[in-house]
């Protein structure tokens, strides 16, 4: 329990009504979680408006509300504070409740349009072979120590966010990773303090749309907001945008790339390939000297690589522990193979815009499969374009696109599947239509031929389906085993 004059010092705010020496239990934003004596935070969401739900809210017993306006009907003994911006306010007493845990870690904030979960997996590990104790936070998941908890939101909203914060040190953590999603950055889930670094892997055209971003140049302006809240700058010199990425940035800048001279820069690129495993290997140059090998495709690789070999030569990590955890790192639902036939690579990626499917197809196309295939759905309540211009890439450099459900959410299958057809149409790529997604697969493993390289692109890590408001259980993994095991004999 907290007094609340402790906490309000975080927030510039004006006194409607009641004391500031109420004794408070928690903060929350969400009006079903309220507990006696909380603080209750009114949101203005993208479909609901937590101011609504005061009332409710002091009905579950808060003791103080936080919000933008002045609300009416609001009981004398419950103290009101309205304020300019409740996301941002959140963020604050959220760091103040649990005492600015972040001060007590070194923070690697990651963020860009594609690589973030890549990025971030590769630099935790290097963190581990170096025998640091390290949480990470992410799309995927969230690591502390040996315990993993699945994640709802790439970057979480800053009550939970300062609570994992806290937990991780009590576990002995010393470093978090953590992802920096563009809506995590415009809803201020960063707010309150300061990363130590904070890398920035690329930009390109996504994310923009209803409940998203209404341009790219909000876009833009998010993700940049990165690169005023650390205090070291990993930036990527290849991105044809990086004067616009670095303008107003206040931290100090360290550069990587393949192609534009940096401070680390990757020399002698090669693609390598064995039975099932596609990977790369490179020389760094620049502030540093040495080889690596990613088990992992493409230029892509190399250049979330570099970047988190960037970070951690700024903390000091020796070279050798760099060359180990890159070599052995695996990130799930991130160009991850999975055995199916020696005749075939079969490969499980969440590449779900048309500029991730693109730098994933033309570096698949590189390592000369006699068959390039995509296999992908978009989802529903989405930007509509997306359809268009994923269909659009998969019908121009795959071999066979087979076209079929993701999560469709709240829209009707088929007319998503008609979207993508059309990006397909303005192409002279081969396709299928197979709503299903087990039958999609199932399509392309008996039909496959020697020398295939398969990417069942979009779902990645995902362990779901959303349909109509309801999640059901779809690992791709899962559905490939049970097509091996039901094809035996008949195949």
């Amino acid at each position: 329990m907290k007094n609340m004059r402790t906490l309000q010092k975080r927030i510039a705010y004006q006194l409607q009504q009641g004391s500031l020496d109420a004794e408070v239990t928690g903060i929350t934003y969400d009006s079903r979680k309220v507990q006696p004596q909380n603080v209750f935070v009114c949101i203005r969401g993208n479909r609901m408006d937590g101011h609504v739900y005061a009332e409710e809210a002091v009905e579950r017993g808060a003791a103080v509300l936080v919000a933008e306006r002045e609300l009416e009907g609001i009981p004398e003994k419950v103290t009101v504070l309205v304020v300019k911006d409740s996301r941002e306010a959140l963020a604050q007493l959220s760091c103040a409740w649990e005492d600015d845990p972040a001060q007590h870690l070194v923070t690697i904030g990651v963020t860009g349009t594609k690589g973030k979960t890549t990025t971030a997996y590769m630099i935790y590990e290097i963190l581990r072979k170096a025998g640091i104790r390290a949480g990470l936070i992410g799309t995927i998941e969230t690591r502390i120590g040996e315990k993993s908890i699945l994640s709802e939101n790439t970057t979480p909203e800053p009550v939970v966010l300062q609570k994992l914060f806290s937990e991780m040190m009590r576990e002995g953590c010393t470093h978090v990773v953590m992802e920096v999603s563009s809506q995590a950055e415009k809803q201020h889930r960063c707010d309150g303090f300061t990363f130590d670094y904070g890398v920035f892997t690329n930009i390109g055209n996504d994310h923009i749309g209803a409940g998203e971003h209404a341009s790219f140049a909000e876009y833009l302006s998010c993700k940049k907001k990165l690169l005023r809240t650390c205090r070291t700058g990993i930036v990527n010199r290849d991105d044809k945008r990086f004067p616009e990425i670095i303008r107003q940035s206040t931290c100090r800048l360290v550069t990587f790339g393949c192609r534009e001279k940096a401070d680390f820069m990757a020399a002698d690129a090669a693609l390598d390939q064995a039975p099932g495993v596609l990977g790369v290997s490179y020389r760094v140059q620049g502030a540093a000297d040495f080889p690596v090998r990613v088990d992992l495709p493409g230029l892509f690789s190399v250049s979330n690589s570099l970047a988190a070999i960037a970070v951690c030569a700024q903390m000091g990590i020796p070279e050798k522990a760099m060359q180990e955890a890159l070599s052995a790192v695996r990130v799930r639902g991130r160009c991850e193979a999975v055995p199916v036939y020696p005749e075939m690579t079969l490969l499980i990626d969440y590449a779900h815009n048309a500029m991730s499917l693109e730098s994933l197809l033309k570096t698949l196309r590189k390592y000369h499969p006699k068959r390039l295939i995509c296999l992908f759905g978009c989802g529903g309540n989405r930007a509509r374009d997306r359809r268009f211009q994923m269909g659009e890439v998969s019908g121009r450099l795959a071999d066979l696109t087979v076209i079929t459900s993701d999560n469709p959410r709240d829209e009707e299958p088929q007319a998503i599947l008609d979207d993508i057809r059309t990006g397909i149409g303005k192409t002279e790529g081969a396709f299928v239509e197979i709503a299903d997604r087990k039958e999609a697969i199932r399509y392309v493993i008996e039909n496959r031929q020697p020398g295939d390289l398969v990417v069942l692109a979009g779902k990645g890590h995902e362990t779901y389906q959303i349909r109509k408001g309801k999640r059901y259980e779809m690992d791709e993994r899962v559905l490939i085993r049970e097509i091996l095991e039901e094809s035996k004999g008949n195949v």
